[in-house]
């Protein structure tokens, strides 16, 4: 028998985007819905959101235009991944008490068909390997661009020097310490003396520049930290410090263009580096890291971190703040630099 037959009626509460913002989004750019929860058809699950993943990249799939992916409609579910739990099924592949990590939206509820599957992402997770918030950070989209970003675009080799930005951030944490554990000398980028002491003393980093401490604090900072040059540079911020990373970087470098935070909330054109010219002069490479090109090798990049995770060569720092009615604020403490750690929606206790 179904399981969904002995469910009560359910109500779904949402936050769809009702306007796309200029400049930093406003409550004003949201609208909260209520609709009832459909139970799954045959082959179908039904989900029960438990956390979501809170990223940068949300801001762009709120813009019109082209990209990496179609942007979110005005009147659709905000878009955001998230772990879960079936509470009904009718696919012998899932039982109820299953935990899964899939596309859910900014909503309590997700019912999928199977023809849904692929498209949402929809995967078993074993909280064996990692907690429902790692599994949102380091063993998630984030942990996964951090990654494939450094192994396959970077390509590091024992004793380089490697900089990111965005260091104490979900995919900074991954990258600098991934770098570490593949011998290279790390050297992040994180905004106050809290995130910055943080990276060196619990996530083993060997220095971190405050950026906020002052008119070239980067600039100094590289020229002290970096005495050798840059061989890779991990970017997650853009603007100015990309500019000033370029100037440092050696022959060969490799830059990886991950995201551009300091530029998302513009209502002035994207600043682009001015300092390109560096790449011609050191045969250096620029390339970009779309982490769902790599989605059929999460499974080997998950397992291995999953073991640093386990035997304590990884961290995994997690910023929860609870409540999908909270989702407006939360979302903009990402852009004020407030959040400390990966940052993570709690809709409901598991």
């Amino acid at each position: 028998m179904s399981t969904s037959t002995l469910l009560p009626a359910l109500s779904n509460h949402q936050i769809r985007l009702a306007a796309r913002p200029v400049g930093l989004p406003t409550r004003a750019n949201w609208e909260s819905t209520t609709e009832a929860v459909a139970q799954p058809v045959e082959g179908g699950v039904l989900l029960k959101t438990l956390a979501l993943s809170l990223d940068p990249a949300m801001r762009g799939w709120m813009n019109e235009g082209k990209s990496y992916i179609p942007p979110v409609a005005l009147g659709e579910v905000m878009r955001a991944g998230g772990v879960g739990k079936v509470i009904s099924s009718n696919n012998p592949e899932f039982a109820v008490g299953d935990y899964v990590s899939a596309g859910f939206g900014v909503q309590e509820y997700l019912t999928l068909g199977p023809a849904d599957f692929k498209r949402s992402g929809l995967v078993k997770i074993d909280l064996g390997m990692g907690t429902l918030t790692q599994w949102l950070n380091v063993l998630g989209m984030p942990g996964m661009t951090g990654y494939f970003g450094l192994m396959d675009v970077g390509q590091p080799k024992a004793g380089e020097t490697v900089v990111v930005s965005g260091a104490a951030g979900a995919v900074g944490q991954t990258v600098g310490q991934m770098a570490k554990i593949k011998g290279c000398r790390v050297v992040g980028i994180a905004g106050g003396p809290a995130k910055s002491d943080w990276v060196v003393k619990e996530l083993g980093f060997d220095a971190c520049i405050d950026y906020k401490a002052g008119p070239g604090a980067v600039k100094d900072g590289l020229k002290q930290h970096c005495p050798t040059g840059v061989d890779i540079y991990f970017d997650n911020v853009g603007g100015e410090i990309l500019d000033t990373v370029l100037t440092r970087i050696n022959r060969g470098a490799r830059i990886i263009i991950c995201g551009a935070i300091s530029q998302y909330n513009n209502t002035t054109a994207v600043q682009g580096p001015k300092n390109y010219l560096s790449l011609l002069v050191n045969r250096a490479r620029m390339e970009g890291i779309v982490v769902f090109d790599y989605a059929d090798r999460y499974p080997l990049a998950v397992a291995e971190m999953a073991g640093y995770l386990k035997d304590g060569r990884m961290k995994s720092k997690e910023d929860v703040v609870k409540g999908l009615d909270a989702f407006p604020d939360a979302l903009n403490k990402l852009f004020s630099g407030e959040n400390f750690g990966k940052l993570v929606l709690q809709v409901a206790q598991d």
